[in-house]
């Protein structure tokens, strides 16, 4: 199950919702910022709840049944696929599952009841009956269908008694009313429904499909080789083979589905889809896995193994296995296990690294999407001082901080990591594109020529960088054309700094300066602003952030005839504005606001 958010509205809540917490591992206390430090801030409830809700999150909130049920009412659709949503009262003296019955509520809500001593209000008719949910089959099971599950439920619940054929060993302490020639029976199987009413068919997800062959990997070839001698890598093989293999992915399903019907087995019993570690950037296998909705893995092909595509269960298989089918003309083998299979323990994922920028510093800048990226990874890489703004983080996540200066070391490291298999996450603060990680991560790619650093899933996710936070504070000074320049000559001489300041300030562009000096080049931007002042007025606009989305920020406008490298340190973003830029009160008290406007005069 996917770790639970425990939600809370204030801090008399938040001794509960750490005692919650200790239940679950992975979970994270989510507090309504400005009022609780948790670990997760949000600014209104309502739309969070949504969005853990519309993620399929569990939810655990310390609040008022009444305010959960407003706040999600807007999204329930299918009770089918809604994760588990409790209320739980702030000083834990109440524990009431309010919606995912099928999804482990009710379990959720005795666990924690049992941790804080008191009843769940369980009202589910089926849990106080059986002392169990017939319909929540455990991790690697299924119901073949829910409507006819309902109708099984409700036969019993009317006073008919069951059978169980097939292993359900879960099911050994549930109060059932058995007996061994009743109508009605529970079947574990991976076989098809035949629709019969008075079966509850579940299905073991036992069968692992390996595919070969025609549309499996036929797209890659073009894809991933484009992408290698072109030095862009991963994203750039899988977007030259995607056009390839729009329609491959369809031919493996149809191979797949054709071999199950075969052998009448269901396709919700499929555990995951196999091929070959050759054809790792097929995005027609994605595809495929994604429509089958199985998890894809990988494995190699050795001869010592047999014939394809048989050898691939051979090679990644380590349980016992019968092979059901193995078609080398459809490229498709079928192994049948007894028992649920662990996708985990199948050969090996397709490796990813995700490049993100955390912003200017505070949690609320980061975008969604990196901090959904936090929350899958494997490892994360990055200076010290931002994986640990990057936090909190997960017990089990594995964390690999650095010095600042070894980016390219790091930028190798995540690699190796993510060609194992790992979901790696690689951190920068601000935007990874501007001064930062995302392009050494590409400079080692292109030199390293290694195919399996290739073959990872390379994505790159924009920021918050420091001259945005900062100009957005202050107004808008970047609302005409600008640049961004680094004053440090640790990586480019500083004859091209001073070329670029000039033609930049000549060309009357608003400029932001990053890296503007430090205790090794004092002198630097004393000598940058020599060359502005050739170009600009002395009463050139000219924003000072420090530390802008964190805790201690200062934001100072001054003139450019005013400023000294005093004003400055190595926290500071300075932009300096052109001509046209301008400044006015905002109405606070002291308060201005700086913009350039759209237009020229």
């Amino acid at each position: 199950m996917t770790a639970p958010a425990i939600v809370i509205l204030g801090a008399g809540a938040l001794a509960t919702a750490r005692r919650i917490q200790a239940l679950y591992a992975d979970s994270q206390v989510h507090g309504l910022q400005g009022r609780v430090e948790a670990d997760v801030p949000y600014r209104e409830l309502g739309a969070h709840l949504r969005e853990l809700y519309a993620r399929g999150t569990p939810i655990v909130a310390l609040c008022a049944t009444g305010i959960v049920i407003r706040c999600v009412a807007p999204s329930l659709s299918n009770k089918g696929v809604e994760p588990p949503v409790l209320a739980v009262a702030e000083d834990g003296s109440a524990v009431v599952p309010l919606l995912g019955g099928l999804a482990g509520v009710n379990v959720m809500a005795r666990e924690i009841a049992a941790m804080l001593a008191v009843p769940a209000a369980i009202t589910t008719s089926g849990e106080l009956r059986f002392g169990t949910c017939v319909l929540n089959p455990p991790d690697g099971y299924t119901l073949a269908d829910i409507g006819q599950g309902k109708r099984f439920v409700s036969d019993l619940l009317a006073g008919e008694s069951t059978r169980v054929e097939g292993e359900a060993p879960w099911l050994d302490g549930a109060q059932l009313p058995r007996s061994a020639s009743a109508r009605l029976a529970i079947r574990v199987t991976p076989r098809v429904w035949d629709g019969r009413e008075d079966e509850l068919v579940i299905h073991p997800r036992s069968v692992v499909a390996a595919v070969t062959g025609a549309g499996a990997g036929a797209g890659a070839g073009a894809g991933a080789g484009a992408g290698a001698g072109a030095g862009a890598g991963a994203g750039a093989g899988a977007g030259a083979g995607a056009g390839a293999g729009a329609g491959a992915g369809a031919q493996i399903v149809a191979r797949v589905r054709d071999a199950l019907d075969a052998h009448g087995l269901a396709p919700l019993s499929l555990a995951a889809l196999l091929a070959s570690s050759e054809h790792m950037t097929d995005p027609a296998l994605a595809e495929a896995a994604a429509n089958l909705n199985v998890p894809l893995r990988f494995a190699p092909t050795r001869p010592e193994d047999g014939e394809p595509p048989a050898n691939l269960l051979h090679a990644a298989l380590r349980i016992p296995y019968e092979t059901l089918h193995n078609d080398a003309t459809a490229g498709v083998a079928l192994a049948l296990a007894p028992l649920a299979v662990d996708p985990d323990t199948i050969g090996r994922a397709r490796g990813r690294l995700t490049v993100i920028g955390l912003g200017p510093g505070s949690a609320d800048l980061m975008v969604p999407a990196a901090r959904t990226a936090l929350n899958l990874a494997t490892d994360i890489l990055g200076y010290d001082t931002y994986v640990k703004m990057a936090g909190p983080l997960r017990a089990d996540q594995r964390v690999h901080g650095t010095d600042n200066r070894e980016e390219l070391q790091r930028a190798r490291h995540a690699f190796e990591l993510a060609s194992e298999g790992r979901a790696v996450v690689m951190v920068s603060s601000g935007d990874p594109g501007v001064f930062a990680m995302a392009s050494a991560v590409l400079e080692v790619l292109e030199a390293s020529q290694n195919t399996d650093w290739a073959a990872v899933e390379l994505e790159i996710l924009p920021g918050v960088s420091a001259a945005m936070a900062t100009a957005a504070r202050a107004g808008a000074p970047l609302g005409h054309d600008f640049c961004m320049l680094s004053l440090s000559d640790n990586l480019k001489p500083w004859a091209i700094i001073e070329k670029r300041l000039m033609h930049a300030a000549e060309a009357d562009l608003v400029m932001a300066f990053y890296n503007p000096i430090s205790r090794a080049r004092p002198w630097q931007l004393d000598k940058a602003l020599d060359i502005v002042r050739e170009y600009r007025g002395a009463q050139t606009q000219v924003v000072l952030g420090r530390d802008i989305g964190r805790p201690g920020s200062t934001l100072r406008t001054i003139t450019l005839g005013e400023l000294r490298s005093s004003d400055v340190d190595m926290r500071t973003m300075v932009i300096v504005g052109s001509s046209t830029t301008r400044r006015f009160g905002n109405g606070d008290e002291g308060g201005e606001w700086v913009y350039t406007p759209r237009w020229y005069e």
